[in-house]
């Protein structure tokens, strides 16, 4: 759909996946958000120097699709390191000089099955949003000049709030842009703007920080997935991958 030059376009949040069939994909840019850990991950994976990421729905593909293309298979189940896979969804995991020139083969609960759902809902693009590409994500937005369906991935199609943060920190840049009639987005922008000085601060009273913290110390996961443009790339996905647009 054009828009003319005096229309703007529409933005919309999705607080979970279970949501998404509600919202008009066809003619919109989806942003899958799934900020611990597996967008922040998949930027961070490509800021330093990955060809690509292909995301899956489940371990045995991840495994198959590796072993075809010499690819490094990865992701997670519940936050642990999926049984069968070596490697997890940790951005830190993934620096310069172990994934450059490589393709990362990303399976994980929430994020990845996500995207599926938006490519079966006929999205017209998708991107990978987090804090740590957040610039890049809105310049995106911008420049594109289409609907914007913000999609959370939430946590096994319940709510969350690091995801509608990263929402809200987006929609706080973008609303003179942006139609912008969405309860969900205000909600999202509202609680950026109470938060937005104090992310690290006010994690530790997030559900997904005690998963990821108290079971597995992830502390530095946690503070490099809050923090913007650390690895301010733009993952777009084509014909089957995630690549720096």
């Amino acid at each position: 759909m054009q828009l003319t030059m005096s229309q703007k376009p529409t933005l919309h949040t999705s607080i979970s996946p279970a949501l998404l069939h509600l919202y008009d994909l066809s003619n919109s840019v989806v942003v899958i958000i799934d900020v611990f850990r597996a967008t922040s991950t998949i930027a961070s994976a490509l800021y330093n120097g990955a060809k690509c990421v292909i995301p899956v729905d489940s371990v045995p593909k991840a495994i198959e699709i590796s072993r075809n293309i010499d690819g490094i298979a990865a992701g997670e189940r519940d936050g642990m390191i999926a049984e069968g896979l070596q490697h997890g969804n940790s951005p830190l995991e993934y620096s310069r000089e172990f994934i450059e020139n490589k393709t990362l083969v990303l399976t994980t609960t929430n994020g990845t099955r996500l995207l599926q759902m938006a490519l079966d809902r006929n999205a017209d693009t998708i991107v990978s949003g987090s804090f740590p590409n957040l610039t890049a994500v809105c310049d995106f937005l911008v420049k594109e000049k289409k609907n914007v369906v913000l999609g959370c991935a939430g946590w096994k199609d319940r709510f969350n709030l690091e995801d509608t943060l990263f929402a809200g920190a987006v929609i706080n840049r973008l609303a003179k842009q942006f139609t912008i009639h969405c309860d969900s987005s205000l909600m999202a922008e509202t609680m950026y703007g109470k938060y937005k000085n104090k992310l690290t601060d006010f994690a530790p009273k997030l559900t997904h920080y005690h998963r990821l913290v108290e079971r597995f110390g992830l502390i530095e996961d946690i503070n490099f997935c809050l923090t913007p443009d650390l690895a301010n790339v733009l993952p777009v996905y084509t014909e089957g991958k995630l690549i720096v647009k």
